[in-house]
């Protein structure tokens, strides 16, 4: 009879961040963006504009995390890794807590933007440990477990901020305050699932620190960067990666205030988006055991295919229970794509230069996320009022934007092929 597969203390204290970040992240998907609407709304602002706004806020942290990460994470190769993520974690959790705080639209943005910095930047270091808690044969399943209990995990106190925002009135709360009580109880739950990891968390590959090690860092990354370059196998993953993480970045950050944008109600979009959390625990599992009896490149051209369906879908969104599909669609690849092209990476670097490397590949992700959101935005925008007829069909500007997304999905697929070929041509 085959074991089960049991997470070792450390394994279990990884995933544990995993649960905690990932609270912050389903508030930025959902209640966020609607609470950015009110505020918006209340400074009368053009309705028009409240997407694009938000994705040029959105655009902003990204591109600061794809300058601050590679070096962050060159640094953190030198054994500071542990300090350095404690630090962008607590701006993180800050940041979340000082949301409540902002008086109006144009501040909570700026706000969110150091709150965003801090939980992407924690991410990069959370994910360069992935070689150090666990082997590589247990690579794929532990950081599909991280996503799965991620989602299902933070759940739990976005029900609670979801009842106290949805019922302020029975709890004789205003709405604001409500808002409030909810940024604070994703906070202390970030918190709390924080310190098992830099409890246990030691670092045990690094590269020893001369007596400059700023210095050492930006030479480092310059070394990094030129032997990612003679590496094809690496830099043709990392480019492949750059547009295809794009759609699933910016449909996670971007769901609600598209489907807001869109006029569709917003009790009904959040319990959707809720549904995604329930719907990606099992199915990242799922993938996880997928990946000891498939090829993992496989899985990953797979969800790729799924995304650009979705993304097609996207376009052709109109009503509510086409919302509902969407979230079911997208919690069944989400997962998936997000832990095994972390694990994937793992597989074909060197573990000492973790940090370096998934540096790098923040970079890509964030910088994707970028081009994603910024584009989105640009193109609602422009088209801001026009309608255009498609099979018979009324789609609004919203609509045109995202169909941005299917070119960067179509290219990020035939990268990561050509990549994914020289890969098993080295094993």
């Amino acid at each position: 009879m085959k074991e089960k597969f049991k997470l070792t203390s450390l394994e279990r204290s990884w995933v544990l961040y995993d649960i905690g970040n990932s609270a912050f992240i389903l508030l930025v998907s959902t209640l966020i963006p609607i609470y950015f609407n009110a505020l918006a709304g209340s400074a009368g602002l053009n309705e028009d504009l409240y997407l694009s706004y938000w994705g040029y806020a959105g655009s902003v942290a990204t591109i600061l995390v794809a300058f601050i990460g590679p070096i962050c994470g060159t640094l953190a190769d030198r054994n500071f890794k542990k300090q350095i993520f404690l630090l962008c974690a607590a701006v993180g959790i800050l940041g979340c807590a000082a949301l409540g705080l902002a008086p109006n639209w144009l501040l909570f943005l700026m706000i969110f933007v150091v709150a965003k910095v801090g939980y992407s930047s924690s991410l990069v270091f959370y994910d360069s440990m992935l070689p150090e808690v666990t082997d590589s044969s247990r690579m794929d399943k532990v950081s599909s477990m991280g996503y799965a209990f991620g989602y299902i995990g933070s759940v739990i106190p976005f029900i609670v901020c979801l009842v106290i925002v949805l019922m302020h009135d029975s709890f004789g709360l205003s709405q604001g305050t409500a808002m409030v009580i909810s940024f604070l109880i994703t906070a202390l739950w970030w918190l709390f699932c924080t310190v098992p990891l830099l409890k246990g968390y030691r670092q045990t590959a690094f590269v020893e620190a001369g007596q400059n090690p700023l210095g050492d860092t930006f030479r480092q990354l310059g070394n990094t960067i030129r032997y990612a370059k003679q590496e094809k196998h690496i830099f043709l993953y990392l480019i492949a990666f750059f547009f295809f993480i794009d759609g699933v970045y910016t449909i996670i950050d971007m769901a609600t205030a598209y489907g807001a944008a869109l006029g569709l109600d917003t009790t009904g979009l959040l319990l959707a988006l809720l549904l995604t959390q329930f719907v990606a625990f099992p199915c990242s599992i799922i993938f996880g055991r997928l990946s000891a009896k498939f090829d993992t490149g496989l899985l990953i051209k797979i969800s790729i295919g799924a995304y650009t369906c979705i993304t097609v879908f996207a376009v052709f969104l109109m009503a509510q229970w086409q919302f509902w599909m969407l979230a079911v669609m997208v919690g069944m690849f989400q997962g998936g794509i997000q832990a095994l092209s972390r694990s994937y990476l793992g597989k074909i670097i060197p573990a000492e230069r973790s940090g370096e490397f998934y540096g790098l590949m923040d970079i890509c992700g964030k910088g994707a996320s970028f081009v994603g959101m910024t584009l989105i935005s640009i193109i609602s925008q422009l088209t801001a009022g026009m309608t255009v007829n498609v099979f018979g069909m009324t789609l609004q500007n919203e609509n045109i934007a995202v169909s941005v997304l299917i070119v960067l999905f179509a290219a990020g697929f035939v990268l990561f092929c050509k990549a994914d070929k020289l890969n098993k041509a080295r094993q």
